[in-house]
């Protein structure tokens, strides 16, 4: 039976899609049906189809009582809308419908397992959002929450940890046929601990322990956890709240941290070895992983910055965006991320030019537009005096550009949107220190009229920004001072 709240959002999404033209949109990037997205969850391969559910607010293009949408895609690159999976509407989810994740069920169904708030007042008048969690089981299409929820409470939770701060599962199953989620959580130092459950079944639910404990270290709060293996390695994806800057990572605030080492199954025991940022760029937060048939690991984030997300001067059927689908992989220590494969299949009007050597500006016939896969090659003409800075400007007129530039000296590579069109003082730049070798740089621009994904040297590092400027704006231009020798490669994506 579907609740009045559940199928108020259906009717409400129904109508005011057919407000938003496909040309207002990402292309192959996931925005909301209607109104406000942040988180993904429910990240899955479900009845043969990639299943991705977000945190959702239809009625608002800013955030509000959360709810989740859904979208399927036969290739994680073209999605279609699902009805509004999961609303309010019990008193232990009153106020929201938190991030979660999904799992297939032995009997075939879709499980999913998310945080429900419910605010409540203390003894001395203030109001606190209780987080327990909770499960919803479906088809794919249709959900019904669990007779039982919620499923995990404050009794569940070990000595001193917070009933307030305590979110967002991430399932999967083990090589036992057992179920297991990590979750966030705030014990009494007021730091991030991620806490580790079990279930035989999906439905009951054990505390086993203390996986990881942050004890001051990356932030405080640590949200969204994720935790699987690849390549040997173990890994644990977590997004710290109010974190401070450490050299060049870090300095998002409420930052995303990858925490690569070693895992004792037998004694669920996780030995930390080295950590990076997941992403240097400005908008990149709570990112979530499945595992494809094929066995890839593939990893999807929100395209968004909790700072940057003050109110436009001009309103919007629609506020956020997930990031273009990655492939993770660790080589020598570290995370990698390369766009799915599957986006050559969209490559279109190829435009191919080598050894360009140049000084100064450079515009090069049949290199713009605003839907790109572009992948450049950049070396010193001289290796006794290589060039001073080097940046491509995309997303430009007359007066707009976004731009990505590299001073080889400094080993520094910087993203900058202050000029795309934002008439707010929110963060525009942000720069990252890079590997080179004397100049030779390998980077990889990705843009889908609302963002921009720059992958450097096949995948070491990833620098995301979303951007407003006007589609009109589909001009790409090329600086450099000094002389640089380019190779470029530029397809349309469509």
């Amino acid at each position: 039976m579907i609740s009045p709240f559940l199928q108020k959002a259906r009717n409400y999404e129904e109508t005011y899609e057919k407000h938003i033209k496909k040309e207002e949109r990402p292309e192959f990037h996931l925005s909301p049906r209607v109104g406000w997205m942040n988180d993904p969850n429910g990240f899955s391969f479900y009845n043969g189809q990639y299943h991705l559910f977000y945190q959702y607010y239809p009625y608002d293009s800013h955030w509000g009582s959360m709810h989740w949408g859904h979208a399927v895609s036969p290739d994680l690159l073209h999605w279609t809308y699902l009805p509004t999976a999961l609303a309010p509407d019990e008193a232990y989810d009153k106020d929201g419908c938190f991030s979660g994740s999904a799992v297939t069920l032995p009997d075939g169904r879709h499980l999913l397992m998310y945080t429900g708030v419910a605010k409540e007042t203390q003894e001395d008048g203030t109001v606190r959002d209780v987080q327990r969690q909770c499960i919803a089981t479906g088809d794919g299409i249709n959900y019904e929450k669990y007779e039982g929820n919620p499923v995990l409470t404050e009794s569940h939770l070990p000595s001193g940890s917070s009933r307030y701060d305590f979110r967002d599962p991430k399932l999967w199953q083990g090589d036992d046929g057992a179920f297991y989620a990590v979750i966030g959580n705030r014990p009494a130092d007021g730091s991030g601990q991620i806490l580790l459950f079990k279930s035989s079944d999906g439905f009951d639910w054990k505390f086993q322990q203390i996986l990881c404990q942050n004890r001051g270290r990356y932030g405080k709060m640590w949200e969204c956890p994720d935790f699987f293996e690849l390549d040997g390695k173990q890994l644990l994806l977590v997004s710290p709240q109010d974190m401070l800057p450490q050299g060049f990572e870090y300095h998002n605030g409420n930052g995303t941290v990858c925490i690569i080492g070693s895992y004792d199954k037998e004694k669920q025991q996780f030995v930390e070895e080295r950590n990076q940022a997941i992403d240097c760029g400005i908008d990149f937060y709570a990112p979530q992983t499945l595992l494809t048939p094929d066995g890839r690991r593939i990893m999807v984030g929100w395209m968004q910055n909790w700072d940057t997300c003050l109110p436009s001067t001009v309103q919007t059927p629609w506020f956020g965006q997930m990031t273009l689908p990655r492939e993770l992989s660790v080589k020598n220590g570290r995370l990698f991320q390369n766009p799915v494969r599957e986006l050559e299949t969209m490559r279109r009007n190829e435009v191919r030019y080598r050894d360009i050597t140049f000084t100064d500006i450079l515009q090069l016939s049949g290199i713009s537009g605003r839907k790109i896969d572009m992948e450049l090659d950049l070396r010193p003409v001289d290796e006794n005096q290589v060039y001073q800075k080097f940046a491509v400007r995309f997303a430009q007129d007359a007066s707009h550009r976004t731009a990505v530039s590299f001073r080889p000296h400094e080993s520094i590579l910087k993203i900058d949107r202050k000029f795309s069109g934002s008439r707010r003082a929110v963060i525009h730049q942000r720069r990252s220190l890079v590997r080179h070798q004397n100049g030779r740089i390998r980077l990889r621009l990705i843009l889908d009229r609302y963002s921009a994904e720059l992958f450097v040297n096949d995948g070491e590092q990833v620098l995301s920004v979303s951007i407003q400027t006007d589609q009109r704006a589909e001009g790409i231009s090329f600086f450099c001072d000094g002389l640089v020798s380019m190779d470029i490669v530029k397809y349309d994506l469509g």
